[in-house]
């Protein structure tokens, strides 16, 4: 029974880390510079992840759900997601030769944080699928959740690693120039995700 859960617990993870998102393309455009990019943007989802489980077992779950409380996250993570997006347009319309000391400086870790805790998909997604699994876990005990919280998590920073990774590697292969293409398109795509946010934000705000 633990094992069979354990499974369903991967299973359920990966379709939820590998659907396109904010977190995975930032893992992808700061691939494209360093290989340890997704591990460290999984450390920063982690630093935000591993107390939400804490919470949401002791029933913070529920006010996640609140519009009003839904709508601000939605509001704060699209205003910074469109910054984020516009950053990295406004990189990419530098010269090659004077990209990079800026860009480099911004932690993924930090990015991790902010990415997760301004999804309001992402605590949405906890507040019901994850908290399921997550008293499924709690039947088996402390070493049940334990066990739960680090396999949802390795199958985050296994994803967000071979993302990097793959990003990097492709860019050593083809330069600077597909650097400078991978940015731009992930810039395109957190200006999406940051209107998408904002949309739904102004959507739950006339429900209210």
């Amino acid at each position: 029974m633990f094992f069979s859960f354990l499974t369903e617990t991967v299973l359920i993870s990966l379709s939820g880390v590998m659907a396109p998102g904010p977190i995975t393309t930032v893992a992808v455009s700061k691939g494209a510079k360093s290989p340890y990019a997704g591990t460290l943007i999984a450390l920063g989802h982690a630093a935000v992840e591993f107390p939400l489980m804490v919470a949401l077992y002791y029933g913070f779950g529920r006010f996640l759900t609140l519009l009003p409380v839904k709508a601000s996250i939605a509001l704060v993570g699209g205003l910074f997601l469109l910054y984020m997006g516009q950053d990295m347009l406004r990189q990419q319309a530098k010269p090659l030769a004077g990209q990079g000391e800026e860009d480099a400086s911004r932690s993924p870790f930090v990015a991790g944080i902010l990415l997760s805790a301004g999804n309001p998909y992402f605590l949405i997604w906890w507040a019901t699928v994850g908290t399921a699994l997550l008293l499924k876990a709690a039947a088996f005990g402390l070493v049940g959740f334990l066990s739960f919280a680090l396999a949802h998590w390795f199958c985050d920073l296994a994803w967000l690693s071979i993302l990097s990774g793959f990003s990097f590697g492709g860019q050593r292969v083809f330069g600077p120039r597909l650097q400078r293409g991978i940015v731009l398109v992930c810039g395109l795509f957190l200006l999406f995700f940051g209107a998408k946010f904002l949309v739904d934000a102004v959507h739950t705000f006339v429900v209210l």
